[in-house]
């Protein structure tokens, strides 16, 4: 059992929790709990490493053991050790670490999600999510986005990561994905196109920008157009997540008819 914070495993998994480039450099990413576990051993994906405790929960230990017939390295911990390193309250026992995800991108697309520096982790665990949902095919991150693999965006995506390929790219690389064969549209409040004025059904790529600052130049010099969902209410805008939600499922309802 480790019980010291100074064991070189515990060091790595606390860089890894808290540096995007200690993430970025060993490429490796860390996902706390059963749940995420879960979701990670059902798409087949093999963690390097398992934490677990003494305090582990039930559903965990199914997990667990997914994860020993797998081949995995499982360490236990001290459960106040494994707190430690928790980022929410309580670890609930399990910790794993992985490998970078490398879902490949579709050889045709007709449906993308692009998020323009959006920097909140909540907002973008939430895209994420919602873009699984919604069956899109690929989320691109452009330059200023923030990072994919922290535990934040970990959380809020419930899983999205092991369902869709998410890639951080400049716009030229985006472009060159999507063009000629999407429209890309940006999705504006108080500005644009109505969504369901607008033919969504035709292959499309949706640009979602930041909370703060919107999207950047390079953003606008590449979409064919604004999109925006009517408010008749009194509220300037909605969070990007929000906003991001109803326009992807604005796409599959056209999509539906």
């Amino acid at each position: 059992m480790i019980t010291s914070s100074h064991n070189p495993k515990i060091a790595q998994v606390r860089s890894l929790l808290s540096r995007r480039q200690a993430r970025e450099e060993a490429q490796l990413f860390v996902l706390e709990g059963a749940r995420l576990a879960e979701e990670a051993l059902a798409a087949g994906h093999q963690p390097q490493l398992v934490f677990f405790s003494s305090e582990i929960t039930g559903r965990g230990r199914g997990v667990l053991e997914g994860f020993i017939q797998s081949g995995a390295e499982i360490e236990e911990v001290s459960p106040d050790l494994l707190d430690s390193l928790s980022a929410t309250e309580t670890s609930q026992g399990l910790l794993a670490v992985f490998p970078y995800l490398d879902l490949p991108l579709p050889q045709t697309t007709d449906f993308v999600l692009i998020a323009d520096q959006v920097r909140d982790p909540g907002n973008l665990g939430t895209l994420l999510r919602s873009a699984a949902a919604a069956g899109v095919q690929a989320v691109l991150l452009a330059h200023g986005t923030t990072d994919p693999y922290s535990p934040k965006v970990m959380r809020a995506g419930m899983g999205a990561h092991f369902h869709l390929p998410v890639r951080s790219l400049g716009w030229a690389e985006i472009i060159q994905i999507c063009h000629p064969r999407l429209k890309l549209y940006l999705a504006e409040a108080g500005a644009g196109t109505p969504c369901w004025q607008l033919d969504l059904s035709q292959p499309v790529g949706l640009v979602v920008g930041g909370e703060a600052e919107g999207a950047s130049a390079e953003a606008r010099l590449a979409v064919d157009g604004l999109v925006t969902i009517p408010m008749p209410g009194k509220i300037e805008s909605l969070n990007a997540a929000i906003a991001a939600s109803i326009l992807l499922f604005e796409i599959v309802r056209q999509r539906s008819i």
